[in-house]
């Protein structure tokens, strides 16, 4: 059997009922010196701190950008495990607009003393390959060696985007690690995706 999981076929061991992805852990350990230039294509207007955002607001940035990359994690948990990530003073969520709508959004966890993590970096599906995904990849390096860190890091899978991985090493990331990561099926259920693998 076989999972469609975006754009790939994983295949499904029926006894087991998991899929298997390959989490691949990036970081940048240096200051870059990089000019942050808008892209082009995108119409950008502008980038802003939802501070914090609305639990309602947050849940249609991550389920619609999420959607077709399986996140999962975050449509299961309650809205008080939500709330007390995403209110915590050393968790940013940044927004950025294309004429005035929302186009994607970025979040950085600080919560761990002396790293950022890019906890999540995504767009909404009309802004994908107008450039915006670079742009907003370099401005949240940039802003998370605003203040005191060692490096500055992100993990991405096998589901993501296909060029995600690509992206974050053109912006100097450095692969630090690969493991095997395994999703149970009845997850991805529980969140609202359709696994209903093919025969």
């Amino acid at each position: 059997m076989e999972l469609v999981l975006g754009s790939l076929c994983i295949p499904v061991t029926s006894a087991k009922s998991f899929i298997t992805t390959t989490v691949t852990s990036l970081e940048v350990t240096r200051r870059p010196n990089r000019y942050l230039k808008k892209p082009r294509r995108a119409d950008l207007s502008g980038i802003w701190r939802a501070d914090p955002p609305s639990i309602s607001f947050y849940r249609f940035l991550y389920n619609t950008i999420g959607g077709p990359w399986y996140w999962y994690v975050r449509r299961t948990m309650s809205d008080e495990a939500l709330r007390e990530i995403i209110e915590d003073p050393k968790v940013e969520v940044y927004v950025p607009q294309v004429r005035g709508s929302p186009a994607g959004y970025l979040e950085l966890d600080r919560r761990v003393a002396g790293e950022v993590e890019i906890a999540y970096l995504g767009l909404l599906p009309e802004f994908i390959g107008r450039g915006i995904g670079p742009w907003l990849l370099d401005f949240g390096v940039q802003r998370a060696w605003r203040e005191d860190c060692e490096r500055v890091w992100v993990h991405t899978c096998t589901t993501d985007h296909p060029s995600a991985l690509a992206m974050y090493q053109r912006a100097g990331m450095q692969v630090f690690k690969r493991e095997q990561h395994e999703v149970a099926l009845c997850e991805l259920v529980e969140a609202g995706f359709d696994c209903t693998p093919l025969l």
